[in-house]
């Protein structure tokens, strides 16, 4: 069965494309064809193209330029296919931004924004927990080893708190898991993103749970474009896609895996992001005495 959103989008791009004709034409003019595009989340082609098919065509209507998927296997394969021209774009996170800048200079395409991005600890509210210096000598469930909300910043937290976190604190890094090992208490206390928060107590409804801390918002998601694209490239395709971004939107957002993934309160594309706001993730990583490469 067709949803409603499919039947309409050929109609909303159409009516954009009449409206953007001259700047579809300038891109066309100025940028290498195809540009590739690679995920770092996302190994295998079938899995690419199913997550970014609709995206890849309407970013082909609007602009005049063909976007080729590219699959690659990991975020380091991801950085040297930037550094090396193998691909212009890839979509990361933020610690894999500020990775591929240590490579080769990086530009921003757009990222998409999360007002509620960012990393919280939890406890159980019966917990003697009271701050995270209390964490010391405790069991702590972390994501996945360089998650940006679940594994980097838990760590700079605890770090500022005073704890030494590979010393200080039995670290677990439970990926998936993270949420059950703390509703089993197989760990002292839960470190990940703020939807974790949330998910914790709509899977464990009958226990309270307590805050212990969270940060400030996290930069978003970054398209990474390198730089060594021609800049009025870089600037017509923003100015280009910007102007369409709903419609953009649309066609990322219409699959279900990204569904899943980007569409959350108030989360929204941005194609004013400048990279300085990433510096803040470099300086989690020094806090938290992680190598960057790590």
């Amino acid at each position: 069965m067709f949803s409603l959103h499919r039947l309409t989008m050929p109609a909303a791009i159409a009516t954009v494309l009449l409206a953007g004709a001259a700047s579809a034409q300038s891109v066309a003019e100025v940028c290498p064809s195809p540009l590739r595009m690679a995920d770092t989340g996302i190994e295998g082609m079938g899995d690419l193209s199913e997550a970014f098919g609709p995206f890849a065509e309407t970013f082909e209507e609007l602009t005049g330029v063909e976007l080729a998927l590219y699959s690659l296997s990991n975020r380091t394969a991801a950085g040297t296919a930037l550094q090396f021209d193998e691909v212009e774009f890839v979509f990361a996170g933020p610690s894999e931004f500020v990775l591929f800048q240590q490579l080769a200079k990086m530009d921003i395409l757009f990222s998409i924004v999360r007002p509620h991005y960012g990393s919280s600890f939890v406890v159980k509210a019966d917990s003697d927990i009271q701050t995270l210096a209390d964490l010391k000598g405790k069991r702590v469930a972390l994501k996945d080893v360089g998650s940006t909300s679940g594994h980097i910043f838990p760590m700079m937290l605890m770090a500022e708190a005073g704890l030494d976190p590979e010393s200080d604190a039995e670290i677990i890094m439970a990926g998936d898991a993270r949420i059950q090992v703390l509703i089993n208490d197989d760990v002292d206390a839960m470190g990940g993103g703020n939807k974790d928060w949330d998910a914790v107590r709509k899977q464990d409804p009958d226990t309270e749970y307590r805050l212990l801390a969270q940060t400030d918002t996290l930069p978003g998601d970054p398209v990474v474009m390198r730089a060594s694209l021609p800049q009025d490239c870089r600037d017509a395709l923003r100015a280009t896609l910007a102007e369409h971004a709903d419609v953009l939107w649309e066609s990322l957002t219409a699959t279900e895996r990204n569904a899943d993934k980007f569409i959350e309160r108030d989360a929204y594309m941005s194609f004013e992001t400048d990279p300085a706001i990433y510096d803040v993730v470099r300086m989690a990583y020094e806090v938290a005495g992680i190598p960057l490469d790590d």
